[in-house]
């Protein structure tokens, strides 16, 4: 069944408003324009297809192609090289206009986006000589290409199942330096895009014969997903966000030339050192998530859902109440978000560090908690699987599970870093 509404029902409730008012968060045209694409994109295409994506655990494809056409899928790649030229706060607000129709879409497009952001405006902020500058300069425009004119996706598979993800120990993932380039042996488990992506933005470490693991020689390189030796393994059967189809992924003896390498040598770790909002990234789906429980209760209230019957239940007390408690969840998560996103940047403040923990918490527990309210509040009929709640609420349920920042992480690195100097320890 689909569950995308009709053009007439469309018109008559009228268009989203933005998450995030130009005005109201002081905005710039071209933000603000690049939000109306994505808006817009989300509400007439995206959100109709979204049910089947999640029933089936079927990759958006089609949304990928809608992406590219847009222009989207190089929002973050520089101008001069064809892209939007959007920073990061741009992206992120971006994203959470996307995730607010389609969950899947937009934390995968996160993971192909951040292959152009590390490598473009957070690479930019990273000291490098001048020779490694140009050669890095020369290695992006070639991904850039493949993007922009042949709409190729980058992957960005992470974990492994140990504490590599979160920045405890080297990648297990290993890259042995050859002629022309490396060869690569591992492993990525909830790899989403697996399948389907056309590069792999692997994170591994370089391992030369006879040397030690260190987190210092991560290499953050894209490995063709048709080169030999590349295999996707493992079914795809999870409680949300089944879209992403985050299948495990192996690496046997896979030869990587040069010239794949989405950053150059050691570049990656000055990154996750200086520059820690770059993990903040999976966070702009969830807001989106948020604001869609939200619009959906307060529409389903209204009697105005399209496929459910013009009932109005906005005149009982309990469910007014509610709606207030949502909107004030909702307005927290987005404050401190986009205070969050807007002070991104390298070598930040002990507070501003701490606040982007915060924020990831905010967001990724607070979509849950909206979306649990709004399921008490609207009732049983809204918990059908015609209706987006009960993907939304599933969807919502995954964001604590993230890495690198997980809840549970952020909750620790808070307590600590908040106690603790640097160097501090107790007797």
């Amino acid at each position: 069944m689909s569950t995308q509404p009709a053009s007439a029902d469309l018109d008559a409730i009228g268009p989203d408003a933005p998450i995030f008012d130009p005005e109201a968060f002081r905005l710039t045209d071209e933000q603000a324009a690049i939000m109306a694409t994505a808006r817009r994109l989300g509400r007439t295409v995206f959100a109709g297809r979204a049910a089947a994506y999640d029933r089936e655990a079927k990759f958006p494809s089609e949304n990928y192609k809608d992406l590219h056409a847009s222009g989207l899928l190089g929002i973050a790649i520089p101008k001069t090289h064809g892209g939007l030229g959007a920073d990061y706060r741009t992206y992120a607000m971006t994203a959470a206009e996307i995730g607010r129709y389609c969950g899947a879409t937009a934390l995968t497009w996160n993971m192909h986006v951040c292959s152009t952001l590390w490598s473009g405006p957070l690479a930019d902020d990273l000291d490098m000589d001048v020779a490694t500058r140009a050669e890095h300069e020369r290695r992006r425009a070639i991904h850039y290409r493949r993007i922009v004119d042949h709409g190729a996706i980058y992957s960005q598979p992470f974990s492994e199942g140990g504490a590599a993800a979160a920045g405890g120990v080297a990648f297990g993932t290993e890259a042995k330096p050859v002629k022309g380039g490396w060869i690569v042996n591992g492993k990525k488990i909830f790899a989403s895009l697996s399948g389907h992506a056309d590069y792999y933005g692997v994170l591994c470490t370089e391992l030369a014969e006879g040397d030690k693991a260190s987190r210092r020689n991560t290499l953050y390189l894209a490995l063709p997903a048709k080169a030999e030796g590349v295999s996707v393994v493992g079914g795809w059967d999870p409680l949300g966000m089944r879209g992403t189809v985050s299948r495990t992924l192996i690496f046997k003896d896979v030869f990587v030339a040069e010239d794949e390498a989405l950053m150059p040598r050691g570049v990656y770790f000055k990154a996750a050192s200086s520059w820690p909002h770059m993990f903040l990234t999976l966070s702009p789906t969830y807001v989106g998530l948020a604001q869609a429980a939200y619009d959906f209760t307060v529409r389903y209230l209204r009697g105005e859902v399209p496929g459910t019957p013009p009932v109005k239940r906005r005149m009982y007390p309990t469910k007014q109440i509610a709606v207030a408690q949502m909107q004030i969840k909702l307005e927290q998560i987005k404050a401190i978000w986009f205070q969050a996103v807007t002070e991104a940047g390298p070598n930040p403040t002990k507070e501003q560090v701490l606040r982007a923990y915060a924020a990831q918490y905010s967001a990724m527990e607070g979509a849950n908690e909206i979306a649990t309210l709004a399921i008490r509040t609207c009732g049983g009929q809204a918990m059908l699987k015609s209706l987006p709640l009960e993907r939304i609420y599933r969807d919502s349920r995954c964001g604590s599970l993230m890495l690198p920042w997980t809840a549970e992480l952020c909750l620790d690195r808070i307590g600590r870093e908040a106690l603790y100097e640097p160097g501090e320890k107790d007797e």
